[in-house]
């Protein structure tokens, strides 16, 4: 069998988006699962939008999925010699032709195409010309067969015709000498032996340009699987409104790459009814078979969910090092120790991303925490205070400060104040935490340690009494 050859190919014009990271996971997935090798190749032609800072931000978001290609980067302004070579082949062959038509008589033409009310398409009036004007400028072109059909043997779509009618006489190179879009990529993927080109939908309408390419240069032609786009939630193309669209925003918000590929797999694929996948299972399981014809839709709250999941069983080891960044912004500085990854394990079973983490925990760096104005006016109360008051003595005395010791005398407390857990509980949660909800609050307190709880109830005893 040959072996499987699948590259992603992306214009370096700005960010990785969301769609291009998810045909980039495809294509490597359908690599990986047929032990064959991961092509990347940086399209950079356009010259003036293409930016070393845009092919770096590519490599680093693909580093950061995971994603490593087997061969490459390569990049098409490097290869100007090789595309050249193959349009003067195709000069000599009469596979192509040099056309002499200036840009403002081919203007000319679609602005009278346009007031007749016809689609524009090159008349090909230079096709059959016999003279080779001097010194004049030329594009070259693709002699495009007149009649019959291109058929594309879609793997996701099926069986897609087109009439070559439609088609025009493609320009291979500029008058400048450069090449075009669809002769590089045809060139590349020929010479590059891509045995299978997956790409999005959007690109379906080029295919059967590239398979007359193809024919006329004499290569064999890659089997082609067109992927369906990733739409909003209202049904409509996935932008900013929906979602943040570039590759690192996740990142920055906390997601671990795992959940987002996860994710992104699950956008127009499926394995029975499996939600959750580690990367070697979405190796082993992905096939074209999977992909279906209707187009994903992003839903954000299940990316929050899944990213949940990979918290949750993430080692706090891990979560520390991914955390100190998210901390940092917060102008909290620590160390990924054993004091910070205790406070993980309490919290990440309850957050959905690091950022949110990082926010929820920073009552554990701070000298003094805020008080939420609603848990406040509910439950800091005058008699929260003389309870308070008689509570700690008891803490201070309390010479073993672990979650078991202080529940026992937490509720030995309220027995005997004839009271239930939460009337203390509560403004002890407040008084540590700022606010109403936390972790078990005998595991927070064991974290703070003794020294930062009593001097925290102190101060809220006096906040009360300030207040009340």
């Amino acid at each position: 069998m040959t072996t499987v050859r699948t590259r992603f190919a992306p214009s370096p014009t700005g960010f990785l988006h969301i769609g291009g990271a998810r045909t980039a996971l495809f294509n490597w997935l359908f690599s990986r699962h047929y032990q064959g090798v991961f092509v990347l190749r940086i399209e950079d032609t356009d010259a003036a939008r293409s930016t070393q800072e845009s092919i770096q931000a590519i490599l680093d978001s693909m580093s950061w999925l995971g994603l490593d290609w087997d061969e490459g980067p390569f990049y098409q302004t490097q290869r100007y010699d090789l595309y050249r070579e193959h349009a003067y082949r195709l000069l000599e062959t009469g596979g192509a032709y040099k056309c002499y038509c200036t840009p403002e008589e081919l203007e000319a033409k679609r602005k009278q195409a346009q007031a007749e009310g016809k689609p524009f398409g090159y008349d090909r009036t230079c096709r059959n010309r016999t003279d080779r004007p001097e010194g004049k400028p030329f594009t070259v072109r693709l002699k495009v067969p007149l009649d019959g059909v291109t058929t594309v043997h879609d793997l996701v779509q099926g069986d897609v015709v087109f009439p070559n009618a439609e088609l025009d006489d493609l320009i291979l190179l500029r008058s400048d000498g450069s090449p075009t879009y669809n002769f590089c990529v045809v060139v590349d993927d020929a010479t590059m032996q891509i045995t299978h080109v997956i790409r999005g939908n959007d690109h379906l309408s080029n295919t059967p340009k590239q398979i007359v390419l193809y024919e006329a240069l004499g290569y064999p032609l890659p089997q082609f699987a067109h992927i369906p786009l990733i739409l909003g939630q209202d049904k409509s193309k996935l932008s900013k409104r929906h979602a943040a669209v570039a590759v690192m925003s996740y990142q920055e918000s906390g997601f671990l790459p795992e959940a987002l590929v996860n994710f992104l797999a699950r956008l127009g694929w499926s394995h029975g009814d499996q939600e959750i996948f580690t990367q070697q299972e979405l190796i082993e399981n992905f096939t074209l078979e999977g992909v279906g014809k209707a187009s994903g839709v992003f839903n954000t709250e299940k990316l929050l969910w899944l990213n949940q999941q990979y918290l949750k069983e993430a080692s706090p080891a891990r979560l520390g090092d991914l955390l100190l960044p998210h901390l940092e912004k917060l102008h909290i500085h620590t160390e990924n120790n054993e004091h910070l990854q205790q406070i993980i394990r309490l919290q990440q079973e309850r957050s959905k991303t690091l950022a949110e983490m990082a926010e929820t925990i920073t009552y554990y760096f701070v000298d003094e925490v805020t008080y939420d104005e609603k848990a406040a006016r509910k439950f800091l109360k005058p008699e929260s205070a003389t309870l308070l008051e008689e509570l700690l003595p008891q803490l201070e005395t309390l010479e073993v400060f672990e979650p078991a010791a202080l529940e026992a005398l937490f509720h030995n407390f309220s027995e005997q104040k004839s009271l239930k857990l939460g009337n203390i509980a509560q403004p002890v949660r407040i008084a540590l935490t700022g606010g109403s909800a936390s972790p078990g609050l005998f595991e927070v307190m064991a974290i703070l340690g003794k020294a930062t709880v009593v001097q925290r109830i102190h101060r809220m005893i006096a906040w009360i009494r300030e207040n009340q």
